[in-house]
């Protein structure tokens, strides 16, 4: 009987001081928020993945993986990508090995190896992606700026007003020039730190009108305005010579690919069909084909690159 009395308090007691636990972090969540409100703090929770993920970032191998992107114009950051990569190799080592027949550890060696090709051929076929897009923008720069010129605004307030409307890259490029300026930072030297980051011949051509109009003087606003259109219409002959040169570019991607999925069809079908492969005679004739292959690919982009 005693037994079941203290049992019975004990469970009492244990609701109670739950039914209080959960008063107080009611009465915690509601501090917190108005704390929040008053100071204006936005605070967001994270998982202990995005934290390792966070810490990964900081780490000085991550700084050129992260400029890499950067130049690549992917909106990941470094642990993102090594996730992605990973999580991409485990699922071609599961292919390999239950569809393929590829054994292990074989199949693991083959995605590791697949994804991180992967990974250079993306960095390299990417690799002026960033000032591409930034070129890309310089009409919406130039006009921008125009049109402020017109509104009676300075020119440094309407490198404010660039950076302000602008997406990035350019926002953040112009962003950097306008808190430069702020800082007392002379606009020649501002402009040509800026040219030094924007090695492109489109933007030299920008900086250098910028820089010869203020000493010199003039209508910079007209001039802004024919540039802008200028590189409208530019931006529009290179997206018809990309639409004309389509099928050329779109075949040098599948000759690669197709003899792989012919090959990997067929030993799904004939299991051990690519054991030969593994032989001496084999590797020298896979090795004369992937040889072959980024000849004619290479060969391919170089003729379907037309500049304008």
């Amino acid at each position: 009987m005693t037994i079941a009395i203290l049992i019975s308090i004990a469970v009492l007691f244990g609701f109670w001081g739950l039914y209080e636990y959960m008063g107080y972090r009611m009465k915690k969540t509601e501090w917190k928020k108005r704390a929040e409100e008053w100071y204006e703090v936005k605070t967001k929770r994270k998982s202990f993945i995005v934290v390792w993920g966070d810490k990964f970032d900081q780490l000085p191998m991550a700084k050129e993986v992260r400029q890499r992107l950067r130049k690549a114009n992917i909106p990941l950051t470094p642990s993102e990508l090594y996730a992605g990569m990973a999580v991409g190799a485990a699922l071609i080592a599961f292919f390999l090995n239950n569809v393929v027949a590829i054994p292990s550890p074989y199949n693991i060696i083959a995605g590791v190896s697949l994804m991180y090709i992967i990974q250079k051929f993306v960095f390299f076929t990417r690799r002026n992606k960033y000032l591409d897009r930034l070129n890309d923008q310089l009409s919406e720069v130039c006009r921008l700026l125009a049109n402020s010129l017109r509104a009676g605004l300075t020119l440094t307030q309407g490198i404010a007003i660039v950076a302000k409307e602008l997406n990035a890259p350019a926002g953040e490029e112009f962003k950097r020039m306008s808190r430069e300026l702020q800082l007392g930072v002379s606009f020649d030297r501002a402009l040509q730190e800026m040219e030094k980051r924007i090695p492109t011949r489109d933007f030299r051509i920008f900086s250098a009108t910028l820089l010869i109009q203020r000493r010199a003087g003039g209508n910079l606003s007209e001039v802004l305005q024919e540039m802008a259109e200028t590189m409208e219409e530019r931006r529009i002959v290179s997206q018809e010579i990309k639409t004309m040169t389509a099928e050329q570019r779109y075949v040098s991607y599948l000759v690669p690919i197709m003899p792989v999925i012919l090959v990997l069809m067929m030993n799904m079908i004939n299991r051990g069909f690519i054991d030969p492969l593994f032989t001496p005679a084999g590797l020298i004739i896979l090795g004369l084909f992937i040889a072959g292959t980024l000849l004619s690919y290479i060969l391919v982009k170089k003729v379907t690159n037309i500049k304008v």
